[in-house]
């Protein structure tokens, strides 16, 4: 199985990325960022989906509490004041690693080859490793990201909220030289769920799809009422899911930075798509170059298509086989 570092800020889309991410992949630890909620209460939420799940053999270590220059924006309209709101669950039995989560990154990726990074929160943890010891990038096969749009934002018209929480980590990731996957929201709005699929979830039986359940009934509801949106849409999980089964995703290259000055599009990833400019007036972007690259090469693939059927069976086989 693949070797990857899980950083997140759970969160109920991030509880069902360690779901998927435990099951497939093999986790050498999950980081944690505050960012849906504060440090404190994402780190405790990642413990207690592990607990739920019997993976209490995956270390969690507790990185930044926010961004390095800026306050922390938190998301408590959609994921409750814990940060993950409607189930409920006792306090983790397990404990946090006592080494910070930017010494545990440094110190993982300088030790083993060709590591994924995934990560599904702000990018402050990351950023700091890199800052840290520059040389770990060597080691780094491919730094997987739930953030940014190549169309429009969520948290403001032009950006997505996990960049727009620390723009300037997002910028020093996205000119790491590394590839950099980028599972943004015009993908991730394809991975809504509804009422129906709660109801499978519930079908399932297992104490692990029972909690699934739980989560995106809170999330539907929140979303509803914040969002006026029928459905909740599963983030995290979807940039989990492009490394456990690459064919559930279509991407294509492009190069994409991160606008930090700008007075109404800070945070915004800036993607440079002229080369699949359409021809037809309903196709934004086609999905291979229509032309040559007009500005700098490629440093990120941009997710633009989800295979949401396939999902879901990813997704209900996992849950089925946590007993």
């Amino acid at each position: 199985m693949k070797k990857v570092i899980l950083d997140c800020d759970p969160g109920h889309d991030d509880a069902f990325a360690i779901m998927l991410a435990a099951k497939h992949l093999d986790v050498l630890g999950i980081t944690t960022i505050g960012g849906n909620g504060t440090l404190e209460n994402v780190s405790s939420n990642a413990l207690k989906v592990l607990e739920v799940i019997d993976r209490v053999d995956i270390p969690v270590y507790a990185g930044h509490e926010g961004p390095l220059v800026n306050q922390l924006v938190t998301a408590p309209q959609f994921h409750g004041e814990t940060g993950m709101d409607g189930p409920v669950l006792p306090d983790p039995t397990i404990k946090l690693q006592e080494q910070h989560a930017v010494d545990f990154i440094v110190e993982t990726v300088l030790t083993n080859k060709d590591i994924t990074l995934i990560a599904t929160g702000p990018l402050t943890n990351i950023a700091s490793a890199i800052n840290k010891k520059p040389e770990i990038l060597e080691n780094i096969k491919e730094i997987c990201i739930m953030g940014g749009s190549v169309t429009f934002g969520n948290w403001t018209p032009a950006s997505e909220f996990n960049i727009y929480v620390d723009p300037e980590a997002a910028s020093k990731v996205f000119n790491s030289g590394v590839l950099v996957k980028m599972t943004g929201v015009n993908l991730t709005r394809q991975c809504i769920i509804t009422k129906k699929e709660l109801k499978n979830f519930q079908d399932i039986n297992t104490k692990a799809s029972i909690f699934a359940a739980e989560l995106v009934d809170y999330f539907i509801s929140a979303t509803l009422k914040s969002a006026n949106v029928h459905g909740a849409n599963l983030h995290d999980a979807c940039a989990v899911a492009w490394i456990i089964n690459p064919k559930l995703i279509k991407s294509v290259p492009m190069h994409i930075d991160i606008e930090l000055h700008g007075e109404l599009t800070r945070g915004m990833t800036v993607c440079d798509y002229r080369h699949l400019r359409g021809s037809e007036p309903g196709v934004d972007l086609t999905r291979t170059p229509t032309m040559d690259y007009r500005g700098q090469e490629p440093n990120a693939e941009a997710a633009l298509e989800l295979d949401f059927e396939g999902f879901m069976d990813l997704l209900n086989e996992t849950l089925r086989d946590y007993n």
